[in-house]
Protein backbone atom coordinates (compact mmCIF):
# COMPACT_ATOMS: atom_id res chain seq x y z
CA UNK A 1 0.00 0.00 0.00
CA UNK A 2 2.56 2.24 0.35
CA UNK A 3 6.37 1.97 1.13
CA UNK A 4 8.12 1.49 4.20
CA UNK A 5 11.42 2.14 3.43
CA UNK A 6 10.01 5.57 2.72
CA UNK A 7 12.73 8.11 3.04
CA UNK A 8 12.49 11.91 2.68
CA UNK A 9 12.74 13.72 -0.99
CA UNK A 10 15.83 15.36 -0.57
CA UNK A 11 19.15 16.04 1.46
CA UNK A 12 18.77 18.25 4.62
CA UNK A 13 21.35 18.35 7.02
CA UNK A 14 20.59 19.03 10.70
CA UNK A 15 17.51 16.89 10.83
CA UNK A 16 16.76 15.19 13.92
CA UNK A 17 16.64 11.54 13.95
CA UNK A 18 13.58 10.25 13.72
CA UNK A 19 12.57 6.07 15.02
CA UNK A 20 11.87 3.92 11.83
CA UNK A 21 9.30 2.28 11.19
CA UNK A 22 8.27 -0.46 13.08
CA UNK A 23 8.69 1.76 15.61
CA UNK A 24 8.20 1.82 19.63
CA UNK A 25 8.49 4.83 20.38
CA UNK A 26 7.79 8.27 18.37
CA UNK A 27 4.70 7.19 17.33
CA UNK A 28 2.00 8.80 15.78
CA UNK A 29 -0.98 7.77 16.55
CA UNK A 30 -4.51 9.14 13.49
CA UNK A 31 -7.96 9.19 15.06
CA UNK A 32 -9.88 8.31 11.81
CA UNK A 33 -14.01 9.17 12.95
CA UNK A 34 -15.20 7.80 9.46
CA UNK A 35 -13.25 7.88 6.58
CA UNK A 36 -14.34 6.08 3.46
CA UNK A 37 -12.75 2.91 1.90
CA UNK A 38 -11.08 5.24 -0.76
CA UNK A 39 -10.48 7.82 2.00
CA UNK A 40 -8.77 5.12 3.54
CA UNK A 41 -6.41 3.97 0.17
CA UNK A 42 -5.50 7.81 -0.27
CA UNK A 43 -4.74 8.39 3.42
CA UNK A 44 -2.49 5.40 3.68
CA UNK A 45 -0.60 6.64 0.12
CA UNK A 46 0.32 9.78 1.58
CA UNK A 47 0.84 9.33 5.56
CA UNK A 48 1.01 5.97 6.01
CA UNK A 49 5.10 6.63 6.15
CA UNK A 50 4.77 8.61 8.78
CA UNK A 51 2.03 6.42 11.03
CA UNK A 52 1.84 3.68 13.26
CA UNK A 53 -1.38 2.99 14.86
CA UNK A 54 -5.07 4.23 13.49
CA UNK A 55 -8.32 4.67 16.26
CA UNK A 56 -11.58 4.17 14.80
CA UNK A 57 -12.55 7.13 17.31
CA UNK A 58 -15.18 6.35 20.11
CA UNK A 59 -17.87 3.87 18.54
CA UNK A 60 -17.45 4.61 14.79
CA UNK A 61 -16.90 1.31 13.66
CA UNK A 62 -20.44 0.31 15.45
CA UNK A 63 -22.14 2.47 12.23
CA UNK A 64 -18.99 1.90 9.87
CA UNK A 65 -20.68 0.55 6.12
CA UNK A 66 -17.96 -1.97 4.74
CA UNK A 67 -16.03 -2.10 7.98
CA UNK A 68 -14.08 -5.39 7.18
CA UNK A 69 -13.35 -4.13 3.75
CA UNK A 70 -12.38 -1.20 5.43
CA UNK A 71 -10.01 -2.86 8.17
CA UNK A 72 -8.93 -4.90 5.27
CA UNK A 73 -7.62 -1.97 3.48
CA UNK A 74 -5.58 -1.25 6.78
CA UNK A 75 -4.47 -4.66 7.06
CA UNK A 76 -3.06 -4.65 3.47
CA UNK A 77 -0.61 -1.97 4.83
CA UNK A 78 -0.01 -3.54 7.84
CA UNK A 79 -1.02 -1.06 9.64
CA UNK A 80 -2.10 -1.37 13.17
CA UNK A 81 -6.11 -0.26 14.10
CA UNK A 82 -7.94 -0.87 17.05
CA UNK A 83 -11.50 0.33 17.88
CA UNK A 84 -12.26 3.40 20.48
CA UNK A 85 -11.84 2.84 24.02
CA UNK A 86 -15.69 4.11 24.58
CA UNK A 87 -16.88 1.46 22.28
CA UNK A 88 -14.93 -1.06 25.21
CA UNK A 89 -16.61 0.45 27.56
CA UNK A 90 -20.07 0.52 25.70
CA UNK A 91 -19.70 -3.28 25.96
CA UNK A 92 -18.74 -3.26 29.49
CA UNK A 93 -21.35 -1.69 31.31
CA UNK A 94 -23.87 -3.59 29.26
CA UNK A 95 -22.03 -7.11 30.31
CA UNK A 96 -20.53 -7.92 27.30
CA UNK A 97 -17.28 -8.42 28.05
CA UNK A 98 -17.05 -11.58 26.41
CA UNK A 99 -18.68 -10.42 23.32
CA UNK A 100 -16.51 -7.52 22.91
CA UNK A 101 -13.45 -10.38 22.89
CA UNK A 102 -14.97 -12.03 19.86
CA UNK A 103 -15.87 -8.73 18.24
CA UNK A 104 -12.17 -8.04 17.70
CA UNK A 105 -11.33 -11.75 16.92
CA UNK A 106 -13.67 -11.12 14.50
CA UNK A 107 -12.16 -8.31 13.07
CA UNK A 108 -8.85 -9.21 13.41
CA UNK A 109 -8.24 -6.13 15.42
CA UNK A 110 -4.85 -7.27 17.08
CA UNK A 111 -4.65 -3.42 19.31
CA UNK A 112 -7.66 -3.11 21.96
CA UNK A 113 -8.22 -0.15 24.35
CA UNK A 114 -8.88 0.08 27.85
CA UNK A 115 -10.60 2.85 28.95
CA UNK A 116 -12.62 3.95 31.64
CA UNK A 117 -13.44 7.77 30.75
CA UNK A 118 -16.84 7.75 30.81
CA UNK A 119 -17.79 4.89 33.37
CA UNK A 120 -16.80 3.99 37.01
CA UNK A 121 -14.46 0.83 37.17
CA UNK A 122 -12.83 -0.39 40.29
CA UNK A 123 -8.71 0.38 39.42
CA UNK A 124 -8.42 -3.30 40.33
CA UNK A 125 -10.94 -4.79 38.23
CA UNK A 126 -9.80 -2.89 34.81
CA UNK A 127 -6.13 -3.72 35.71
CA UNK A 128 -7.65 -7.52 35.57
CA UNK A 129 -9.52 -6.81 32.02
CA UNK A 130 -6.41 -5.47 30.90
CA UNK A 131 -4.76 -8.93 32.00
CA UNK A 132 -7.25 -11.21 30.04
CA UNK A 133 -6.58 -9.15 26.87
CA UNK A 134 -3.15 -9.06 27.01
CA UNK A 135 -3.70 -12.73 25.77
CA UNK A 136 -5.93 -11.55 22.69
CA UNK A 137 -3.96 -8.67 21.55
CA UNK A 138 -1.87 -5.69 22.43
CA UNK A 139 -3.31 -3.67 25.10
CA UNK A 140 -3.13 0.09 25.31
CA UNK A 141 -4.95 1.63 28.32
CA UNK A 142 -6.18 4.67 29.11
CA UNK A 143 -5.72 7.18 31.81
CA UNK A 144 -7.62 9.88 32.65
CA UNK A 145 -11.62 11.28 32.68
CA UNK A 146 -14.05 12.61 30.47
CA UNK A 147 -15.58 14.70 32.43
CA UNK A 148 -13.86 18.22 32.89
CA UNK A 149 -14.99 18.73 36.47
CA UNK A 150 -13.26 14.81 37.80
CA UNK A 151 -9.48 16.49 38.70
CA UNK A 152 -7.31 14.00 39.33
CA UNK A 153 -4.18 14.45 41.15
CA UNK A 154 -0.55 13.86 39.62
CA UNK A 155 0.29 11.39 41.87
CA UNK A 156 -3.02 9.28 41.18
CA UNK A 157 -2.02 9.47 37.51
CA UNK A 158 1.19 7.84 38.34
CA UNK A 159 -0.22 5.28 40.70
CA UNK A 160 -2.73 4.43 37.91
CA UNK A 161 -0.19 4.53 34.58
CA UNK A 162 2.07 2.12 36.85
CA UNK A 163 -0.13 -0.43 37.67
CA UNK A 164 -1.77 -0.54 34.44
CA UNK A 165 1.77 -1.23 32.63
CA UNK A 166 2.33 -3.46 35.15
CA UNK A 167 -0.90 -5.20 34.26
CA UNK A 168 0.19 -5.83 30.75
CA UNK A 169 -0.65 -2.47 29.03
CA UNK A 170 1.85 -1.67 26.19
CA UNK A 171 1.63 1.73 26.60
CA UNK A 172 -1.07 4.27 28.83
CA UNK A 173 -2.60 6.54 26.94
CA UNK A 174 -3.56 10.04 28.71
CA UNK A 175 -6.72 11.37 28.22
CA UNK A 176 -7.92 14.43 26.25
CA UNK A 177 -10.63 13.51 24.17
CA UNK A 178 -10.70 14.49 20.67
CA UNK A 179 -11.04 18.11 21.64
CA UNK A 180 -7.78 18.53 23.69
CA UNK A 181 -9.70 19.66 26.18
CA UNK A 182 -10.19 17.24 29.28
CA UNK A 183 -7.41 15.33 31.24
CA UNK A 184 -3.79 16.34 30.57
CA UNK A 185 -5.33 19.42 29.55
CA UNK A 186 -7.52 22.53 30.72
CA UNK A 187 -10.84 23.43 29.39
CA UNK A 188 -8.94 26.43 26.80
CA UNK A 189 -6.52 23.18 25.61
CA UNK A 190 -3.66 24.74 27.99
CA UNK A 191 -1.56 22.06 28.90
CA UNK A 192 -1.49 21.19 33.04
CA UNK A 193 2.17 21.07 32.85
CA UNK A 194 2.69 20.67 36.12
CA UNK A 195 0.73 17.69 36.21
CA UNK A 196 2.66 16.08 33.10
CA UNK A 197 5.85 17.34 34.57
CA UNK A 198 5.37 15.08 37.35
CA UNK A 199 3.96 12.15 35.88
CA UNK A 200 7.43 11.97 33.72
CA UNK A 201 9.09 11.67 36.91
CA UNK A 202 7.87 8.44 37.78
CA UNK A 203 6.65 6.83 34.22
CA UNK A 204 8.88 6.38 31.21
CA UNK A 205 8.21 8.67 28.61
CA UNK A 206 8.33 6.25 25.94
CA UNK A 207 5.57 4.36 27.45
CA UNK A 208 3.10 7.46 27.20
CA UNK A 209 1.14 8.01 24.49
CA UNK A 210 -0.30 11.89 24.70
CA UNK A 211 -3.74 12.53 22.99
CA UNK A 212 -2.70 15.87 21.53
CA UNK A 213 -4.87 17.26 19.01
CA UNK A 214 -3.85 20.80 18.74
CA UNK A 215 -0.78 21.86 17.44
CA UNK A 216 0.06 24.05 20.23
CA UNK A 217 -0.20 20.53 22.41
CA UNK A 218 2.08 18.86 20.29
CA UNK A 219 4.31 21.56 20.16
CA UNK A 220 4.51 21.38 23.82
CA UNK A 221 5.46 17.49 24.06
CA UNK A 222 8.21 17.99 21.29
CA UNK A 223 9.88 20.82 23.14
CA UNK A 224 9.32 18.76 26.41
CA UNK A 225 10.41 15.73 25.32
CA UNK A 226 11.86 15.98 21.61
CA UNK A 227 10.70 14.66 18.14
CA UNK A 228 10.49 11.03 18.90
CA UNK A 229 7.80 11.63 21.39
CA UNK A 230 4.44 9.47 21.32
CA UNK A 231 1.60 11.25 20.28
CA UNK A 232 -2.32 10.57 19.56
CA UNK A 233 -5.61 11.49 18.42
CA UNK A 234 -4.03 12.87 15.47
CA UNK A 235 -6.63 14.27 12.77
CA UNK A 236 -5.71 12.22 9.27
CA UNK A 237 -4.86 15.91 7.57
CA UNK A 238 -2.80 16.87 10.51
CA UNK A 239 -0.17 13.70 9.49
CA UNK A 240 2.18 15.37 7.72
CA UNK A 241 2.23 19.10 9.24
CA UNK A 242 3.13 16.91 12.37
CA UNK A 243 6.18 14.97 10.86
CA UNK A 244 7.52 17.88 9.50
CA UNK A 245 7.21 19.79 12.80
CA UNK A 246 8.68 17.22 14.68
CA UNK A 247 12.29 17.20 12.39
CA UNK A 248 11.81 21.19 12.47
CA UNK A 249 10.61 22.05 9.47
CA UNK A 250 7.46 23.62 10.67
CA UNK A 251 8.17 27.63 11.71
CA UNK A 252 6.90 26.68 15.16
CA UNK A 253 10.31 24.45 15.70
CA UNK A 254 12.20 25.61 12.79
CA UNK A 255 15.37 26.70 15.15
CA UNK A 256 15.04 23.72 17.45
CA UNK A 257 17.27 21.33 16.17
CA UNK A 258 19.80 23.67 14.10
CA UNK A 259 23.38 22.79 15.24
CA UNK A 260 22.01 19.78 17.06
CA UNK A 261 22.00 17.57 15.06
Amino acid sequence: MFNNDFRMNYRLTQIPERTQQPRTSGLTMVMDKGLSINQVKDFLSVAGPHVDIVKLGFGTSFVTPNLKEKLAVYREANMPVYFGGTLFEAFLIRNQFDDYVEVCKEYGVSYIEVSDGSITIPHAEKCGYIEKLTQHATVLSEVGSKDAAHIIPPYKWIELMRAELEAGSSYVIAEAREAGNVGIYRGSGEVREGLVQEILTQIPADKIIWEAPQKAQQLYFLELIGCNVNLGNIAPNEVLPLEAMRIGLRGDTFHLYLDKA
